[in-house]
C-alpha cells in the first residue's frame, strides 16, 4: 500500500508525493487524491532509465482523478493508465483533446470517465479546483524561431483548501517573456511551482529562464521537476537552486519517491 493512503493531511494544508519526471500524486484533507502526468512503465532498461524498477505499483494507490498536461510518452502513457483504470473504474481522467483521444484508443477506460480541458477553462475535482493554462503557445513563437507544438501543451494551476500549486507540464523554453503565459498563471496567486526546466537541452527553460519564470509569475517557492527518469535528459538539482537569488521565490528541492506536506505559511519532508 502506497504510504498516501493512510496519511491524514491536516486541514488548510495538501500533499504533494514526486514520483520522478513530471509524476505527481495530491492528497488533500478530505482524501481526494490526484494524479498528475502519472508515467510509471515496467520495462524500464538501464540504458535509458536511472532507476530500473518504477517508482510506483497502480494497484497500491487507488485515484480519484488523472490530470494530463499533454499527449507525449512520459506525460500521457496508457500502460500506466490501464493500471489505474484496473485498481479503480470510478478514477476519472481529464486532459487536452490528444491525450483523450489515445485514451480512447489504446486503453479501455469508459468514456464516460474520460474529459476534455483546454487552456481557459476549470474543472472540480472534489473540492479541488483546476484550472488549465497553456504551457506552450499553440503557434510557438515565430519570432524566437520556435514553431508550433506538435500537441497541446498545458500547465495546471491547483486550488485546495486556500493552497495553490502550479503545475507547468513542458513549457516553451522563453516562457517567461510570454506576457499572456505569466499573466495566465500568475492571476490565481500560485504559492508553489512544480517547473520543467534542463539547462542545456533548449526545448524548456534554462536556469536561468526558470528563474525567471517563477520570479514573475510570484511564487514563494519552486521546485525542479522533469528529472531523475532518463539518463540523457536528467540534471543536478543543487545547481539548478544556485541560480535563484536571496529575496526572491526560494528554490524546494523534493527527492525522488517522495513528499511533502504543503500549506500557506510551512512545509515538511514526510
Amino acid at each position: 500500500m502506497h504510504p498516501l493512503v493512510n496519511l491524514k493531511v491536516p486541514k488548510g494544508s495538501i500533499a504533494v508525493h514526486w514520483f520522478e519526471q513530471s509524476s505527481f500524486a495530491l492528497k488533500d484533507s478530505n482524501g481526494t487524491i490526484v494524479l498528475i502526468d502519472p508515467y510509471f512503465p515496467r520495462n524500464r532498461p538501464s540504458d535509458r532509465f536511472i532507476h530500473t524498477e518504477p517508482p510506483l505499483d497502480e494497484s497500491e494507490l487507488s485515484t480519484d482523478f488523472v490530470l494530463l498536461t499533454h499527449a507525449h510518452g512520459d506525460h500521457t502513457c496508457p500502460e500506466s493508465i490501464r493500471r489505474i483504470w484496473e485498481t479503480s473504474n470510478a478514477t476519472r481522467f481529464i486532459g487536452p483533446e490528444e491525450s483523450v483521444r489515445q485514451i480512447s484508443s489504446e486503453t479501455d477506460v469508459a468514456a464516460d470517465n474520460v474529459s476534455e480541458i483546454g487552456a481557459g477553462k476549470s474543472a472540480e475535482l472534489n473540492g479541488l479546483t483546476v484550472h488549465a493554462v497553456y504551457a506552450k503557445p499553440p503557434a510557438g513563437d515565430p519570432s524566437a524561431d520556435i514553431g508550433p507544438p506538435d500537441v497541446t501543451h498545458l500547465g495546471y494551476v491547483v486550488v485546495s483548501d486556500g493552497v495553490t500549486l502550479y503545475f507547468s507540464g513542458d513549457p516553451i523554453n522563453n516562457f517567461a517573456e510570454h506576457d499572456d503565459l505569466i499573466s495566465a498563471v500568475a492571476v490565481h496567486h500560485p504559492d508553489i511551482g512544480f517547473l520543467t526546466n534542463h539547462p542545456t537541452e533548449g526545448e524548456f527553460p534554462f536556469y536561468d529562464g526558470c528563474v525567471k519564470m517563477a520570479t514573475r509569475i510570484g511564487l514563494k517557492h519552486a521546485v525542479p521537476v522533469h528529472r531523475a527518469c532518463f539518463v540523457t535528459r536528467d540534471y543536478d538539482p543543487e545547481e539548478w537552486a544556485s541560480n535563484f537569488p536571496a529575496g526572491g521565490p526560494e528554490p524546494l528541492i523534493i527527492e525522488r519517491n517522495t513528499h511533502i506536506i504543503y500549506n500557506q505559511k510551512s512545509w515538511s519532508r514526510i
